[in-house]
């Protein structure tokens, strides 16, 4: 069984696209929003799909990674795939048969991720020159390294019972939390970089921010991580 898990804050236009996709699926499932007290459609388009919700209900605003949290640890699937509101799997049941038969036959991989790619008809050449980059890093590091990297939270599936022993997210920070849970989970066992698949985002943080500013802050986030052990962005902007 798998668990989509999906954070939303304010996602009207773009989340009935994501749960019509996830419906598609044929394999036992369930859908979870984790909702950071959306204000328009969101929630009322979630429940045409018989979606478990979960909201925040504390007074500061929740970071992602506590959103995916509070998804996650509800989950009764055993696998759960974190995922964005804007992601689309191009033909779900054969990019879930494939997934689900290479972890099938190692059971020493406790996650995987794949290339991410911008809607068809949006891409630019900067999203498929950086993407192309960055995922290619990440299946190096991945398949070839075992050090566990991932481009982003747009797509990471884990069997629950490692996620959880690692303690799932971390909650304290704003940024970058879908490559700090893995290079915590890689402990436990490997990352796989799915190369022959792919999934879809919109790809609308880089394209309303730009390509420099992302970049920058990728850097610097980074830098931080690696050599400080926290982030520097102190609050990540809402791009809808």
């Amino acid at each position: 069984m798998i668990s989509f898990v999906i954070p939303t804050l304010n996602e009207e236009k773009v989340i009935e696209e994501t749960l019509r996709n996830l419906s598609g699926y044929h394999g036992l499932h369930e859908i979870i929003l984790s909702d950071g007290k959306s204000t328009d459609r969101t929630l009322e388009i979630a429940k045409k799909y018989n979606c478990k919700i979960v909201q925040h209900t504390g007074e500061h605003r929740q970071t992602i990674a506590e959103a995916r949290n509070g998804g996650a640890f509800l989950a009764a699937g055993d696998f759960i795939v974190e995922m964005d509101a804007d992601t689309l799997f191009p033909d779900i049941n054969k990019f879930f048969e494939k997934i689900i038969s290479v972890l099938d036959k190692n059971k020493n991989i406790v996650g995987a991720t794949t290339w991410f790619r911008i809607y068809p008809g949006e891409e630019t050449f900067f999203d498929r020159l950086i993407f192309g980059i960055t995922g290619a890093f990440s299946m190096i590091l991945d398949n070839y390294f075992g050090l566990g990297s991932t481009s982003g939270g747009e797509f990471q599936m884990m069997r629950a019972d490692a996620f959880r022993k690692i303690g799932g997210y971390n909650k304290n920070i704003v940024a970058m939390e879908d490559v700090e849970m893995f290079s915590r989970l890689q402990k436990l066992g490997r990352i796989y970089f799915a190369k022959d698949l792919f999934i879809y985002h919109s790809g609308r943080r880089a394209h309303i921010l730009g390509w420099p500013h992302m970049i920058s802050l990728f850097f610097i986030n980074r830098f931080y991580m690696l050599f400080l052990g926290k982030i520097k962005s102190k609050t990540w902007e809402e791009v809808r």
